[in-house]
């Protein structure tokens, strides 16, 4: 989606999120005298919910690593498929992008497809794993699988660059954001 959008959507949910948690504070302290614990939880649960819109960043750093965590065996193993040549650029619009069958769950986000490029010099692999993916003129955010000396180099170039932006999550592992 458009960042545009993505921006008024993003307002839209802080604003309805600070007023819902103002007005669970006010009903709060008109029932002080007769508080109940489901008052107390709705409470909580629209100011948590409200501050987590405001730190954003680290709240999708949080996502990413849960993320990461819990789909990187899966990532592995389609890893050693592309490896092996069982899955290859398979879309008409685009000579790198994989779109995945539905057997796999979705470990790539924006329609499940994976970046595929192949190194003939020196048998080398990349394989690129959508966290965030932007269509338009927003970047995107990756997971990069790579055992290709020049794009080790390229990344870890990008990582002393921004390293704020862009790390080595594990040996041959990186997590890009941008070009």
């Amino acid at each position: 989606m458009n960042f545009f959008f993505l921006a008024f959507i993003w307002l839209g949910l802080t604003l309805t999120l600070l007023i819902l948690t103002i007005i669970q504070l006010v009903k709060t302290f008109k029932e002080r005298k007769t508080l109940t614990k489901l008052r107390i939880a709705k409470l909580v649960t629209f100011s948590l919910l409200f501050l987590l819109t405001l730190y954003r960043h680290k709240t999708n750093l949080v996502i990413e690593k849960v993320d990461w965590f819990i789909l990187e065996n899966k990532r592995n193993e389609i890893v050693e498929q592309v490896k092996d040549k069982e899955l290859n650029p398979n879309v008409s619009w685009n000579g790198w992008v994989c779109e995945l069958p539905f057997k796999f769950p979705v470990v790539s986000n924006g329609g499940n497809d994976i970046g595929i490029s192949r190194n003939e010099e020196n048998n080398g692999t990349t394989v690129t794993f959508w966290v965030f993916r932007n269509f338009f003129d927003s970047p995107s955010t990756h997971f990069v699988y790579t055992d290709d000396p020049e794009e080790i180099k390229r990344l870890d170039e990008k990582i002393a660059k921004r390293p704020e932006n862009n790390w080595k999550i594990k040996e041959n592992w990186y997590r890009t954001y941008g070009d």
